[in-house]
């Protein structure tokens, strides 16, 4: 059982990797594109090469039959049966870019030792034995179409053709020599051709079958969708079929969050990327700015980007008290109309925050309403005054073993006095208040969710290694190796 669950888990790597490849210019334009090189493919390659060899050496061989010529003597009969394969080896192999259909499997210089017993009689007359057959210089071409499935959004992939050939071919009876030699050399040839063309169609049928029902079911098992919370979930699904080029494979995804509670498209589109040509890592995966901007709007929608601070969740060595007799020291009016009195800080965004990708990097500028509040004796609230601020913040992205993250840092804070209650006031009496709070409140809560990460579209146990990020325009682009732990 643990064996087949690997042997799954190599195909549905092969699935992720293998199922990718364009140039882009596509109508819709994906959010999220993986692009997978020839590294990535030597490496699946690698994996995948023991699980087919593993099937061939399962093949089940039909007993065969037939006549020969006795001269003087009339027809004779032969029978090659209880036949196994005891080896099958795969020595020399390649997964390459096919333009236009996905990928090619070629293999050559394959062998294959098959034994069994046989028999021969003429009336009277009966022998019997074993026998070894070895074929040697077995090659094998396999055309694998990569395809969509427009309803659900998954990729569709059929060995669309399979060749194969045979070069040399030993077969070792026993009782061959001396007074059944003569015996033998009358069926042999024909045996050699029944051998051969039973192998023949076994190969390609064995190859197709692997692909078009395990490969497949397989793929149907990889999630296009990914939820990441109680608010919102990933669309990973496709946007159009996967192109191969003579370069590169891409799988051009959705990379769309939205939310649980209900679907509708953003009021923005995602940017066209223009991926460059690296070749160094195995796989590679284009981040563009409308994946992180649909988050932003989800969560925006969701009402669950707001904060609300009390004098409890500042540090305990903190020179920053949310009172109203702290508050007065710069605003005198708040501590005489409401004189010792605790204060709550409601943080919230006032529209969906905006990341822009840049070759410089990554900057973010939200635009935040301050709302605060004395508490009242008996725990209600009095509205004090709202701030506007605009904050310019930048990004940086990375990325683990199988996710993505993320850490939000501030470079700096504009206030705007929107209404008071207390009366007017210079905002720039709270800038280094403000310039305190959300550093070192706010953003250190942010940036613990964007810590835990966003999933990224692999396979489970695939993870990520030897990262490298770069940022260019509109998009990040993440390049990796992958490997099986």
């Amino acid at each position: 059982m643990a064996r087949d669950q690997d042997n799954t888990l190599r195909w549905a790597t092969l699935v992720v990797l293998a199922t990718v490849g364009t140039a882009l210019t596509v109508t819709i334009n994906p959010g999220f594109v993986i692009r997978i090189s020839q590294k990535g493919l030597d490496y699946v390659c690698q994996q995948e090469i023991p699980v087919l060899q593993k099937r061939l050496e399962n093949i089940k061989l039909p007993n065969i039959s037939g006549s020969f010529k006795m001269k003087f003597l009339g027809n004779g009969y032969f029978s090659f049966y209880r036949m196994n394969v005891l080896n099958f080896q795969l020595p020399s192999h390649q997964i390459r870019l096919q333009p236009n259909v996905g990928l090619q499997l070629s293999i050559s210089n394959a062998h294959v030792i098959i034994s069994g017993k046989w028999d021969a009689k003429k009336n009277f007359f009966k022998a019997s034995g074993d026998f070894v057959l070895r074929v040697e210089g077995i090659s094998i071409s396999a055309d694998l179409k990569l395809d969509s499935n427009p309803a659900s959004g998954r990729v569709t992939i059929a060995c669309s053709t399979c060749s194969n050939s045979i070069s040399k071919v030993r077969l070792h009876i026993s009782n061959s020599k001396g007074v059944l030699g003569w015996l033998v050399r009358l069926f042999r040839k024909k045996v050699d051709s029944l051998l051969l063309k039973t192998l023949n169609k076994k190969i390609c049928k064995i190859l197709t079958n692997s692909v078009d029902t395990d490969l497949q079911r397989d793929i149907q098992t990889l999630p296009v969708t990914s939820k990441i919370d109680k608010v919102a979930e990933i669309d990973y699904s496709l946007v159009t079929a996967p192109i191969t080029t003579a370069d590169s494979l891409d799988l051009p995804l959705k990379g769309e969050f939205f939310s649980q509670a209900g679907r509708s498209p953003p009021p923005f589109d995602p940017p066209v990327m223009t991926i460059p040509p690296d070749h160094d890592r195995m796989v590679y995966l284009g981040v563009s700015d409308y994946f992180f901007n649909t988050a932003g709007l989800v969560y925006y929608q969701a009402g669950v980007l707001k904060w609300n601070l009390t004098k409890n969740m500042l540090p305990k060595r903190s020179t920053f008290h949310l009172t109203t007799d702290f508050l007065g020291q710069f605003l005198p009016q708040v501590s005489q109309e409401f004189p010792s009195m605790d204060m709550q800080l409601v943080l919230s965004t006032s529209s969906p925050p905006y990341l822009i990708t840049q070759p410089t990097g990554l900057t973010f500028s939200p635009n935040l309403q301050a709302h605060a509040f004395a508490v009242l004796p008996n725990s209600s609230l009095a509205s004090l005054f709202m701030l506007g601020m605009g904050m310019n913040a930048h990004m940086e992205v990375g990325a683990n073993a199988d996710r993505l993250t993320a850490e939000l840092m501030m470079d700096k804070l504009h206030l705007q006095l929107i209404h008071s209650n207390v009366g007017p006031f210079p905002v720039e009496l709270l800038q280094d208040a403000m310039n305190y709070l959300l550093p070192t409140v706010v953003l250190p809560k942010v940036n613990k969710r964007l810590q835990k990460g966003f999933p990224l579209p692999m396979p489970n146990r695939v993870q990520l290694s030897n990262l490298v990020l770069r940022s260019y325009q509109d998009f990040l682009l993440l390049g990796a190796d992958v490997h099986l732990p």
